[in-house]
């Protein structure tokens, strides 16, 4: 579990040079909740700083998770450790498949916390800048190991080493990995995405809706094509 406080910074846009990407983990308790709707309410989790409100925080992006595995993946691509939080996240896990998890997939976290996975992370310049990786936006576009954002379901306190357990995956195939992969570079995905329904975050769904109403008939053929999740 991480967390983060403003830092300035010379490489964000957000008008007073802060962010709160830098996450460092702390052993908790940690109070989540839904934080309010986006550009208004910013983490959900007690504590943690979100400095840019017109792309981060709010009720569909209220926590952040990175598998464990991804961080280390890329430790091997990358040549040098990354710790827990590096990536700007609030939960690192472990033996779960972050990306691959499903839209409207719940987890629980701890005895009584229940998180909904809305869509998967798209990069930007601060978080280039954060690691200070050349190509950064890029190079994690192309993997698509993008994590998941989740809004709070159920609310309450977390610790550090509490146990995650999925408890309800949705009957479709929408991955936050597809999600993120319609929205960037795969817009034929798009109209897969509506099979998630309302768990889609609503930017996605929007953005799915409209790709359908301007193709039409063959938007849907898309939508039960053989595109890879």
């Amino acid at each position: 579990m991480n967390l983060g406080r403003p830092k300035a910074v010379p490489y964000t846009d957000q008008p007073q040079g802060l962010t709160g990407i830098d996450k460092r983990p702390v052993e908790g308790p940690v109070r989540i909740a839904a934080p309010g709707p986006k550009g208004v309410g910013a983490s959900g989790l007690a504590g943690d700083t979100v400095c840019d409100l017109r792309h981060h925080g709010g009720d569909d992006q209220a926590v952040y998770a990175v598998a464990r595995e991804d961080l280390d993946d890329w430790e091997r691509e990358l040549g040098r450790s990354l710790a827990d939080g590096s990536f700007g996240e609030n939960l690192t896990t472990t033996g779960l498949d972050v990306s691959g998890a499903l839209i409207g997939e719940h987890w629980r976290v701890g005895p009584d916390v229940v998180l909904e996975v809305t869509s998967g992370r798209i990069p930007c310049l601060t978080f280039q800048g954060h690691l200070g990786e050349k190509r950064w936006v890029r190079r994690f576009t192309e993997k698509a190991a993008t994590g998941a954002y989740l809004r709070v379901v159920v609310p309450g306190e977390v610790r550090a080493g509490d146990p995650v357990t999925v408890v309800h995956r949705p009957d479709h195939e929408v991955t936050a990995r597809m999600e993120f992969r319609a929205v960037t570079t795969h817009r034929e995905l798009l109209p897969r995405l509506l099979a998630a329904g309302d768990a889609l975050h609503p930017e996605a769904l929007a953005k799915a809706r409209a790709y359908l109403e301007k193709y039409g008939a063959a938007a849907d053929e898309e939508r039960s094509g053989t595109a890879a999740g």
